[in-house]
């Protein structure tokens, strides 16, 4: 799966919105994601603030690398097996997927236009089909 570069242009701007919210965005992100998918909880064993900190930080480096894939597929590959040693099971990207849009819309509101929820569900199933290749063997 690719994204066309309106897709990644849509996905790069909407995130310059979200980045300096890093703290509130993460937190709403968790929330979420451990009320859809309360199993999920159980993999986080130290300062989920932390965690948070770094999601943002990863969300950061895998939005600014979508433009240029060679050098971001190794990057997300090795998250995903990392991810897969935390306990993440395939059913979990679905649940984070979720919660990830739904931390954008609330978000971004307005800016969150259809056009932008596609671009953002692409980029995530790009980035999640490697993640889970990478773990599992299969997208």
């Amino acid at each position: 799966m690719s994204m066309t570069p309106r897709q990644i242009q849509l996905v790069q701007s909407t995130f310059r919105m979200v980045q300096p919210l890093g703290t509130m965005a993460a937190d709403l992100f968790y929330n979420h994601l451990f009320e859809i998918e309360p199993t999920a909880r159980a993999m986080f064993k130290g300062d989920v603030k932390q965690q948070g900190r770094e999601f943002i930080q990863v969300l950061a480096v895998a939005v600014g690398g979508l433009s240029h894939t060679p050098t971001l597929v190794p990057l997300i590959q090795r998250l995903g097996l990392q991810h897969a040693g935390y306990g993440v099971q395939a059913q979990h990207y679905d649940a984070a997927r979720q919660a990830l849009l739904w931390m954008l819309a609330l978000i971004l509101q307005d800016a969150f236009t259809e056009e932008a929820r596609a671009a953002w569900s692409t980029a995530y199933a790009m980035l999640a089909g490697i993640m889970k290749e990478a773990a599992y063997g299969q997208p």
